[in-house]
């Protein structure tokens, strides 16, 4: 008797530790590790995060059952889902709309993947450029909200063109300050290389260096993977915009011409039913001029400028994609160089 009663005092501890846990990564912290290098130089590959989810309020579950600790697929399988989608519940966030800041380093669900419920989409995490409300250009690589200069220079890293006056610029130099993409562009003595604007000046030093400038797409370069993927917006990943981000409550006119920046909102984030006839928008079969928003919506873009699917690509976050804002780095391990080895100075670092 006292051995089953032991058992089944260790069985009660076990599932009320696992149901706190859950309880406390659904509405309060949980930990992501960074898989891709969008986010250099102010979060690395292989960084494991602390994200508040209080910071913006806790964001209840679409999806009711689900396997504990899995996302998207059961562990050890390839294709079965760790949740099921016959029981869901609408979008609520306790203590209202997300309070999202300029240049929060958000985490969110990846918009693009319709297949799955807002809460079972992969995460995603980027730098909160535009607010609802905002309107966001993007002038030479350099990001305008409301017509003034929004970026912060010090997290960036982008792409730049060097000229050398000798046929080799010399590795050793690059990784001694942590440069390690680029490589050689058409003429012998010209490179290019993924620089913040703290290693472009380092390497302005360098005696054999002519020039360090910003490797730039022009402004007449139409690129068909930037959103909407219309040929009435020419833009580019370093020439984007005017784009006015949406607000809950606020309207936008509607026109053939217009209508790629906001269709998806209106069809798949907010489903209602849309289609266009002899140049004119219809709404829920209703003749629609206008459309009010509602829900508001975000635009995030990575520190890693040339080296980040994000906004630019696929448009805005809504508001029910927000996770939770990124606080803190607790452990980072390297894996570029055949084994891994830990960063033990980015530790208890603070993301900003």
């Amino acid at each position: 008797m006292k051995k089953k009663s032991a058992v089944k005092e260790w069985l009660k501890a076990i599932v009320f530790a696992i149901i706190t846990i859950l309880i406390f990564r659904t509405f309060c912290f949980e930990a992501f590790t960074i898989p891709s290098a969008s986010m250099e130089k102010t979060l690395l590959t292989g960084d494991y995060i602390i994200v508040s989810k209080l910071s913006y309020g806790p964001r209840l579950p679409n999806t009711l059952l689900s396997f504990p600790f899995a996302h998207q697929r059961l562990p050890f399988t390839d294709n079965t889902k760790s949740f099921v989608d016959w029981i869901k519940i609408p979008y609520y966030r306790l203590f209202g709309p997300p309070s999202v800041k300029h240049n929060d380093v958000v985490v969110f669900n990846y918009p693009m993947e319709d297949d799955y419920p807002v809460d079972q989409k992969t995460y995603y995490v980027k730098r909160c450029v535009a607010l609802p409300g905002d309107t966001m250009e993007i002038r030479e690589g350099q990001v305008f909200i409301n017509r003034k200069y929004n970026d912060l220079p010090e997290k960036l890293q982008c792409d730049y063109k060097v000229i050398s006056s000798i046929d080799t610029i010399f590795a050793d130099s690059l990784k001694s300050i942590g440069i390690n993409e680029g490589g050689r562009l058409r003429s012998k003595s010209e490179y290019y290389f993924n620089l913040t604007k703290e290693n472009a000046e380092r390497v302005k030093k360098f005696p054999y260096i002519k020039s360090v400038e910003p490797l730039l797409v022009k402004k007449t370069s139409y690129n068909d993977l930037m959103f909407p993927d219309s040929e009435n917006f020419i833009w580019n990943q370093d020439y984007f915009g005017p784009l006015y981000i949406p607000k809950a409550g606020d309207s936008v006119r509607l026109t053939k011409d217009s209508l790629p920046l906001y269709q998806r909102i209106i069809n798949v984030y907010e489903k209602n039913n849309l289609r266009v006839s002899n140049d004119s928008v219809f709404i829920n079969n209703v003749y629609a001029t206008y459309y009010k928003f509602k829900m508001n919506y975000y635009f995030m873009m990575g520190d890693n400028r040339n080296n980040s699917t994000d906004s630019r690509y696929w448009g805005f976050v809504p508001e029910d994609h927000i996770v939770g804002k990124a606080i803190t780095t607790i452990l980072s391990i390297d894996k570029s160089k055949g084994k891994s080895s830990l960063r033990s100075g980015r530790w208890l670092k603070a993301v900003n």
